[in-house]
């Protein structure tokens, strides 16, 4: 199949790397736009562009209807959906193949099937996979609830089981925070994701976070990309991502890359995805979630094997093979960390809306920049705050370490707070430097420097 036309349902940094993937494929695209977003330098990348709402997510980049009714006046035949908004929505992928059209992702059946965690973790013990302690989706009643968590034993983490980005994860050491948490995570679970759903997982309290990127075709092959380290995070959200992971014996990382490679291909997974898992501090690793879309890191994961991602995603959705997307032999050559820049403060990590006053990206040799902003613009309140990410590829990773310190230093950024701060802290600690690092360590690390 050939796209002749594809409409990219999403806005600021991923907007623009999808919107550059298609130029460079010599595809004709389509951007769309809120209130807030009228202007975007990106919007200048598409061929055309369409007004889809006002400033709030729900009325313009999560409005169903008005998207799927640009596809069709645009005449695209397909639709990319970037990350967040309506990524992973099954009602959504599964409305754009209701109108004959492409979702550029995998069949809306695997974002069903992976969509509900407690549902994803069933399936990946059934096809195998190592899983850490949970539970079903909690009932109403407490004395079920308070049983759960005995089984699983304290500490546990109480999770929303269709939600993502950290929102409503609350951990509890006993029964009193238990139910606390258990409420409260309901009603962020319902608020963020129109799903109460909640269940508990085994808390772990230094875990790494590594997830393995995937790709898939149509037709039943099924490969990976090596593995990602994603163990710096504020609030079980993810800053600091690289890859290769630093401190794994690769014959242990091959050995799980392998393994999820198996098993996505018995289910016959067809597009891109990112097994992601917990490696303890016993070094087991342990199924966590799968995410059915592009990540926000994906970039480190290219510069390491030299695969575009989204141009091979874009292909995949096509009907492309495998064996004619991807090279025969992908191997990681060198090393590559991302920073996430928010606009927030860089201490207590709350969002810092703002006029860009000054807004200079570093331009330093082996960094590249990903972005949806420009001088001048707004960072509004209605969207996430990262406004930027920075990548940094060098032969090694002290060279890597080394190399996006100095661009971040170079970063100038005026008129919001931003978290370059707290990056710098992070790379600079001896923790990060020597590759211990866990899920906290972020937390860690700013409590000694900031005392």
């Amino acid at each position: 199949m050939i796209l002749n036309k594809v409409l990219v349902a999403n806005r600021g940094a991923v907007a623009a790397r999808v919107l550059r993937a298609l130029n460079e494929m010599s595809i004709p695209s389509v951007a769309v736009y809120s209130e807030a977003d009228a202007g975007a330098p990106y919007l200048a990348y598409a061929s055309e562009s369409y007004y889809i709402g006002a400033s709030p997510a729900k009325e313009s980049y999560l409005n169903q209807d008005r998207i799927l009714k640009v596809l069709q006046e645009s005449n695209a035949d397909a639709i990319h959906p970037g990350y967040g908004f309506l990524s992973e929505n099954f009602g959504f992928a599964s409305g754009v193949v209701a109108l004959d059209k492409v979702f550029i992702g995998p069949s809306p059946k695997w974002i069903e099937a992976m969509g509900h965690k407690t549902k994803a973790r069933e399936l990946a013990r059934q096809y195998g996979l190592p899983v850490g302690q949970g539970s079903e989706v909690l009932p109403p009643d407490q004395a079920k609830v308070a049983a759960a968590a005995r089984k699983i034993g304290y500490p546990v983490l109480v999770k929303p089981a269709a939600g993502g980005g950290g929102i409503g994860m609350l951990p509890a050491y006993d029964e009193a925070q238990l139910f606390e948490a258990v409420e409260r995570a309901r009603s962020m679970a319902e608020r963020g994701f129109s799903n109460p759903d909640v269940y508990l997982e085994k808390l772990l309290e230094y875990p790494r976070h590594i997830e393995i990127q995937i790709l898939g075709d149509q037709y039943g092959s099924v490969r990976h990309l090596y593995e990602r380290d994603c163990s710096i995070q504020r609030r079980h959200q993810k800053v600091i991502e690289e890859a290769g992971a630093p401190g794994i014996n690769r014959e242990v990382i091959d050995s799980v890359t392998d393994n999820v490679t198996r098993v996505m291909s018995e289910m016959q997974y067809d597009n891109i995805g990112t097994v992601e898992m917990l490696m303890g501090e016993d070094k087991s690793f342990a199924f966590l979630e799968m995410n059915t879309r592009l990540q926000v890191e994906h970039g480190v994961t290219e510069e390491v094997t030299g695969v575009d991602l989204v141009q091979s995603q874009i292909l995949l959705a096509a009907g492309a093979r495998l064996d004619v997307v991807l090279p025969k032999d992908i191997s990681i050559e060198g090393h590559a960390i991302q920073a996430r820049v928010y606009a927030e403060d860089p201490k207590r990590f709350f969002p810092s809306p703002g006029k860009l006053t000054i807004f200079r990206p570093p331009t330093s040799k082996n960094i590249r920049v990903e972005t949806g902003y420009a001088q001048g613009r707004d960072v509004t309140p209605f969207y996430d705050p990262m406004i930027a990410k920075v990548i940094a590829y060098e032969n090694t990773r002290e060279q890597a370490i080394l190399s996006l310190k100095e661009a971040l230093k170079e970063f100038e950024i005026e008129g919001v707070k931003n978290n370059i701060p707290a990056l710098l802290q992070a790379l600079d600690s001896s923790e990060f430097k020597c590759g211990k690092i866990h899920t906290n360590s972020l937390s860690e690390i700013m409590a000694k420097n900031n005392n």
